[in-house]
């Protein structure tokens, strides 16, 4: 159940690395009578990015609040809300999924070293996923060097306030929101990244845009994704772009209702294209400027 709970939340955090570059993925929103960081992150990575780079621990200490999506070391959070994610036996996977998508997942979980009986109660998604992130450890980016998990293990160093845009029931209820048929297109669709390559290739180029803190250039590696993945934009739709209004108000909070200095952290992909994060702000009249 361990690898569960470590997929589960970087799903949950994701539907979506850390070298000096000539920009970081990281913007100041400057407002009236206040400033906050926005900060894209990547939810599996590698333990020599840390520290992060210079301009990035700098407005981290800058900031006395860390906002993040979710506590993703919140175990028992991560525990209790997991158990919508599977199937109360006698169900299982194999009852949900058609016979010939099973049959090709299966023959991927030894690449991974699962165990069919590991997977056999899990939701078409969430088992689909838990093979995504392990295919991130195969590239030697793993969760518990997430970048999350590093700024939260600071802030409770520092005895930094932690605040939540979400939280993780709220992030594992939209997963189980996914309906029967966006469940098996995105099974069928994984399975397919995974065998053809394209799964490799997305993190490659995610991975390479987050470091150069290109937000174009990631949003451009979503979008081939999502063109090759039958049931992917649906997804983008529902666990991204749907989520910025309320995250926005949030955010606007921050910057109109406190006094307080916010260093936002969110998936990377909420930062990027014209629907996220960033451009959203600019419109709402703030200065945004890349640091």
């Amino acid at each position: 159940m361990k690898r569960l709970f470590h997929a589960a939340l970087c799903v949950a955090l994701a539907a979506t690395c850390a070298s000096a570059s000539a920009a970081e993925y990281l913007w100041e929103v400057i407002g009236l009578t206040n400033r906050v960081y926005l900060f894209g992150t990547v939810h599996a990575g590698k333990k020599d990015w840390y520290p992060l780079p210079t301009v990035v621990e700098e407005a981290f200490n800058d900031s006395k609040v860390l906002v993040v999506e979710a506590d993703v070391t919140d175990a028992a959070a991560l525990r209790s809300a997991s158990a919508n994610l599977v199937y109360k036996p006698p169900d299982n996977l194999r009852n949900h999924v058609p016979k010939e998508d099973y049959e090709r997942f299966r023959k991927l979980l030894p690449r991974y070293r699962y165990p069919e009986e590991e997977v056999a109660q899990l939701k078409p998604f969430m088992a689909v996923s838990m093979l995504v992130f392990s295919e991130w450890g195969r590239q030697g980016f793993y969760p518990e060097f997430g970048v999350e998990n590093y700024l939260i293990a600071k802030a409770k160093a520092e005895v930094k306030p932690i605040v939540e845009l979400e939280g993780v029931a709220a992030q594992m209820k939209m997963m189980d929101s996914l309906t029967d048929r966006e469940n098996t297109l995105l099974f069928a669709g994984t399975v397919n990244a995974l065998e053809s390559g394209l799964t490799d290739q997305q993190i490659k180029g995610l991975v390479s845009a987050w470091k150069n803190g290109k937000p174009d250039e990631l949003l451009e590696v979503a979008r081939t994704y999502n063109s090759q993945v039958p049931g992917a934009a649906e997804f983008e739709e529902k666990f991204i772009w749907s989520r910025h209004p309320e995250m926005l108000t949030k955010i606007e909070g921050f910057l109109n209702d406190s006094k307080d200095r916010h260093f936002i952290a969110v998936g990377a992909l909420h930062l990027a294209g014209p629907r996220g994060l960033i451009e959203l702000l600019r419109k709402r009249g703030y200065v945004v400027k890349q640091l």
